[in-house]
């Protein structure tokens, strides 16, 4: 595009604008307190000297406006477009299921931690990020340990005939059976929360001043309840190291190579590290613009946002940006760029992480180029096998019978294109036919659409294999190679004694004795995972069609509950085990199911219990 009568007559005022290909595809979208200048300045000198922008512009052929009030409408609006259209040039952060926070609401009775993907603004408090669920779940362990709250839902803890093992491990103060007082119970969640914010000293002295006016009132069992909370907090203050004077903030790091930027976050609660996490994207602009787009993303999600956010680059948007946030959040934050002492030396260890990140990833994909090439090699394949399918069938005795099908791309799985197959036509137990099945299905659908794997590997032996070249060959599908991996077996004595355990074994296409890869080796691990991975997905699948018909079975025998009460409630609760834990009023609460109803489903699901209430 180099139509200047058209750049010059843009607005001079804030909003988006959409840079567009030949065949209307969009490009970028970007945003800008004035359209006029900032599109005009991609085609001037200075956007000719920078090297990333000319190949954008080179494939510019219209540019779309649209205005807004202000800044930061359009600030809100670049970013759902980028969502809606996932431009070329735009950066876009895909793994949103990976944050996991501490939720606790101080409006319940008796509040309760749990571990949650998104932050809401509901009046709960929230802890966090933390980068898995398995990192909340051990902050969660260690954090009983020290404040004994209830575990589990308190209508669920009601119907046990006495507390848990929790109470017995001194982890749970049983509230659900009347042993300590809603007031003394709050004292200790209020704790926790001053504990996870990071305001321990603030803590100490709220439990001391407890514990001295306890022992004064000769309450000497809840004041040594006090002395054992000062006493193992102080224990575990001392095992974590202050980074900062204190205060919550988030570090980004960055770094650059090519046109991959690399981001490196470090959460930063009450003056301590708890975490981190690195993102690598693909980008091909400014710096700037582009530390600012990862800005807004990441905190347009459903995360915690801290008091404070440090930033390795000064932010073009920088006023905008904390006006959006500070909204979000509901209280006053602030975007900083520092120079010089402590904050500054944490943006660049974080950019230390950003660089780090980058090589990892270098490393692990010629690692798992070096497996492929070797596998290749060792199979005799046709293509390097950079896409893997593994297919397996799940079913007990020919009831709910499932296939699964997995994915691998260079050696990581893309779970995304997993796929479950409920077996149609096969009557009985018959785990050839039903593979015959699955295969056929997949590739009559897979051949149409142009979408077949480098390597195609089924879990059993040269039986599961030879369906699969019969596949194959019946559909005409050309350019797959095919392999089937058994697992090892335990080989025994004519006394039946064990004797070893035999290797896994490869089996390809024509080859009457399988290829035995050495033990532990890579390209044997890689396939063993994969095919791992298909059978936990299989029995994954299995094993929720299973509990599905359970409870279906256990629902035919109540009266009142018909087929669409029973949908409604499979829907809803999706397991026997979570129906029986619902209460009176959470059955209550759905729409087909009147009072009277729960109170005969919610009696009819205990009956037969053993042991009675759980």
């Amino acid at each position: 595009m180099d139509d200047k009568s058209r750049l010059d007559s843009l607005p001079d005022a804030p909003g988006v604008y959409l840079m567009k290909g030949a065949n209307g595809e969009i490009l970028y979208v970007g945003k800008a307190k004035s359209l006029r200048k900032r599109v005009r300045s991609y085609f001037g000198k200075a956007g000719e000297s920078r090297y990333h922008i000319q190949f954008l512009v080179a494939r510019i052929a219209d540019i779309e406006v649209i205005v807004t009030d202000t800044e930061k409408e359009a600030l809100i609006l670049e970013n759902t477009l980028i969502k809606k259209h996932r431009p070329r040039y735009n950066l876009y952060l895909r793994d949103d299921k990976t944050y996991f926070s501490l939720r606790m609401d101080m409006n319940e009775e008796f509040p309760r931690l749990t571990i949650i993907r998104s932050v809401t603004r509901d009046g709960a408090r929230y802890f966090g990020p933390y980068s898995s669920s398995s990192a909340a779940r051990e902050v969660l362990k260690q954090l009983y340990k020290i404040f004994p709250l209830r575990h589990y839902p308190l209508e669920t803890c009601r119907r046990r005939r006495r507390p848990c093992l929790f109470y017995q491990m001194k982890q749970c103060s049983a509230p659900c059976h009347g042993l300590i007082s809603v007031e003394e119970y709050r004292g200790i969640a209020e704790g926790a929360a001053l504990f996870l914010g990071g305001k321990n000293r603030d803590l100490v002295k709220v439990f001391r001043e407890r514990m001295v006016t306890a022992a004064a009132s000769q309450r000497y069992e809840e004041a040594a309840r006090y002395r054992d909370l000062i006493r193992a907090i102080e224990l575990t203050v001392e095992k974590q190291k202050m980074v900062t004077s204190g205060g919550d903030s988030d570090v980004i790091g960055m770094h650059r190579e090519g046109s991959t930027l690399s981001f490196a976050l470090l959460f930063i609660r009450g003056g301590r590290l708890i975490g981190t996490r690195s993102f690598i994207l693909a980008w091909e602009l400014e710096d700037e613009d582009g530390l600012s787009s990862f800005l807004n993303e990441y905190y347009s999600r459903e995360v915690v946002i801290p008091d404070e956010v440090l930033v390795p680059l000064p932010v073009p948007d920088e006023e905008v940006l904390e006006e959006l946030l500070s909204e979000k959040r509901g209280k006053r934050m602030a975007l900083a760029h520092p120079r010089r002492g402590t904050k500054a030396d944490l943006v660049r260890l974080a950019g230390r992480n950003a660089e780090a990140a980058v090589n990892e990833k270098r490393q692990r994909e010629e690692m798992a180029e070096a497996v492929l090439a070797e596998l290749k090699d060792r199979f005799h394949l046709r293509n390097l096998p950079r896409r893997i399918e593994c297919y397996d069938i799940s079913t007990i005795q020919g009831t709910y019978a499932v296939g699964s099908g997995v994915l691998f791309r260079d050696g990581k799985a893309d779970k995304a294109s997993y796929r479950h197959y409920r077996i149609r036509t096969v009557p009985g137990a018959d785990d050839f036919a039903m593979m015959h099945e699955v295969l056929s299905r997949r590739f009559r659908r897979g051949t149409a659409e142009g979408y077949i794997p480098d390597l195609i590997v089924v879990d059993g032996g040269i039986g599961q294999l030879n369906i699969l070249t019969a596949v194959l060959r019946d559909l005409q599908v050309e350019g797959v190679d095919a392999a089937s991996l058994a697992k090892s077996r335990l080989e025994r004595n004519m006394e039946g004694e064990e004797l070893a355990r035999s290797a896994e074994r490869v089996f390809l296409p024509g080859q009457k004795n399988p290829v035995v890869l050495r033990q532990n080796s890579a390209p044997l691990l890689l396939l063993a995972r994969i095919r791992d991975e298909a059978h936990r997905f299989a029995i994954t699948y299995h094993q929720k069609l299973r509990g599905k018909g359970t409870l279906q079975t256990a629902l035919d025998a109540i009266p009142g509950v018909g087929p669409k009460r029973r949908k409604e409630l499979l829907r809803r609760f999706g397991s026997l085990q979570r129906l029986k834990e619902a209460s009176r009023d959470e059955l209550a609460s759905l729409p087909s199911i009147p009072p009277t109803l729960a109170d005969t489903l919610w009696t009819a699901l205990r009956e037969n219990d053993e042991g009675g209430s759980p």
